[in-house]
């Protein structure tokens, strides 16, 4: 069973590798689903992780139909990951008519050679998910990131394991969105999951002494700007547990 995190900054990263996670998911902007990280971000990384770091290339949040201008970022991206010697990177590009955008797919893969590349959820964005599976393998994809075109991977789970047996092994199928401890065991005993993508979030409080309440998270009523997002190795080691006593049964 692989073990994906998805992570949002260096801490979470580092607890992930603590927690035993077999690949990291590295992404900004948790509310805009993940976006680009910074290069120094993904070069720390990098220097003190062992596990296979995978990067998001999404160079804004919002539709998975870009401009020249945002796919020439993308490329430029993707140079700079192969520079920091990351081990992936996740993408996806749209038609406007929701089907994959498969020539500038696989122009993105064939750039990142020899890295391993993820479809991530644009696929669960497109109009057919089975057309879509088909045009993610011609393009070069090593694996697909899905809910099952649905807002959480256990709603979705009818498809995943559909999408599963219709690869038959040509491409990696890797359920995600809503994955915990709750829902583990029935995911992959029905999709026959081999790999799994999950945040094993958790908060701690900042190390702030002084707190202007009165503009904490810039305004808002929330006062996140006082929470920390991070990852529970315990959380990981927890799901690996789980997962892998269903998946020895088949």
């Amino acid at each position: 069973m692989t073990i994906e995190i998805v992570v949002y900054n260096i801490e979470s990263a580092l607890r992930a590798q603590e927690g035993g996670a077999d690949r990291i998911e590295l992404c900004d902007n948790p509310a805009e689903g993940g976006t680009t990280p910074s290069f120094g971000t993904i070069e720390a990384v990098r220097q003190n992780v062992n596990l296979d770091v995978f990067v998001m290339i999404r160079p804004r949040g919002g539709d998975f139909h870009y401009s020249n201008y945002e796919f020439h970022s993308m490329k430029r991206d993707i140079d700079q990951c192969q520079k920091i010697s990351v081990d992936g990177v996740v993408l996806g590009i749209l038609n406007e008519d929701g089907t994959l955008d498969k020539k500038r797919c696989k122009e993105l893969i064939d750039r990142a050679r020899p890295l391993k590349v993820t479809c991530h959820r644009a696929f669960d964005m497109t109009r057919d998910p089975f057309e879509a599976l088909e045009d993610c393998i011609e393009v070069g994809f090593h694996r697909i990131l899905t809910s099952g075109h649905q807002t959480t991977a256990m709603k979705g789970v009818d498809l995943i394991a559909q999408l599963i047996t219709k690869a038959n092994g040509r491409i990696a199928i890797m359920p995600g969105s809503g994955v915990n401890e709750n829902i583990v065991e029935e995911l992959v005993r029905t999709t026959k999951a081999t790999e799994i993508h999950f945040s094993a979030t958790a908060f701690r409080e900042s190390g702030m002494q002084y707190r202007n309440q009165t503009i904490a998270s810039m305004g808002s009523d929330e006062g996140l700007e006082f929470k920390y997002r991070t990852v529970d190795p315990e959380r990981v080691r927890k799901m690996r547990k789980l997962a892998e006593g269903v998946k020895s049964i088949f």
